[in-house]
């Protein structure tokens, strides 16, 4: 039997809704779901699919952005209330593109989610430069956000590294400066390395004498060699540089913990 979150997507039949699970909202406090099936206002920045070719050249004419793609379905509570955040997420991340397919409208519709394998709603799937990077089913709000936010980099203000000489160029410019820099290292498909992210965001945002920066160990051969070269076993790492140097690092996802770390190495006394 599936999940109380999910509604099985069927070829022909009409889709049945299963009962909904509770969802939490923490990071963005304007997205409300209303009781029922109350649609969110403003969500001309989500483009509806309706057959297989909108959405390919939809994921197209993306290029390098970010897409995440909810497939959903007409009588299905669970994607009624997930897709307000949705929609309150394509207006604040402005280079992220939002695609809704909503699987039994029509025959083109059920194709599409056939050819994509998907057969059970809500789904998210998030691609770049049209490959899928990341799919998820019957998530909330926190882990929706979490997951745009983490995949969808262009918006942060954290320095997002691709190689080697990304990481030691970031070390060379603040030895001057002598501020912390924090290295967030994960892994692409990592669930504790996309759930810590927002806190890491957050940070960012509101520690102006840090440096936070972020590197996929998994994203080619020059990130993967650093981990081996930084001793990084377990993700997520946080390594604290200063004065280009290794001063400590901390493995976990622990919010609070995280914090608490930053502070140390910032010369905050910290009592636990």
């Amino acid at each position: 039997m599936l999940p109380p979150i999910f509604t099985k997507l069927p070829n022909k039949l009409p889709l049945q809704t299963k009962p909904e699970t509770n969802y939490r909202t923490r990071f963005i406090a304007k997205a409300t779901a209303a009781p029922g099936t109350k649609k969110a206002a403003s969500d001309e920045r989500v483009k509806k699919i309706h057959s297989t070719e909108e959405f390919d050249e939809a994921l197209r004419m993306a290029k390098n952005k970010l897409v995440v793609v909810e497939y959903a379905a007409s009588n299905s509570l669970s994607s009624s209330k997930i897709y307000p955040f949705m929609v309150d997420l394509s207006r604040q991340c402005s280079d992220v593109e939002f695609l809704l397919v909503m699987g039994d409208e029509s025959e083109k519709t059920r194709e599409l989610c056939k050819r994509e394998k998907i057969d059970q709603v809500p789904h998210f799937s998030f691609y770049k430069t049209m490959e899928k990077i990341h799919e998820e089913e019957g998530i909330g709000p926190d882990r929706l956000i979490g997951d745009v936010l983490y995949y969808g980099d262009n918006h942060s203000a954290v320095v997002q590294l691709h190689c080697r000489e990304d990481v030691e160029k970031l070390i060379g410019e603040h030895k001057a400066d002598h501020k912390l820099l924090v290295l967030d290292v994960g892994l692409k498909h990592c669930g504790p390395c996309v759930k810590v992210y927002p806190t890491v965001l957050k940070l960012s945002r509101q520690m102006d004498n840090v440096v936070f920066a972020r590197m996929n160990g998994d994203e080619n051969d020059s990130c993967m060699e650093f981990l081996r070269d930084m001793k990084v076993v377990e993700v997520p790492t946080f390594l604290f540089i200063r004065d280009g140097e290794i001063c400590g690092r901390y493995v976990g996802s622990g919010k609070g913990e995280l914090i608490g770390e930053i502070l140390r190495y910032q010369g905050v006394r910290v009592t636990y």
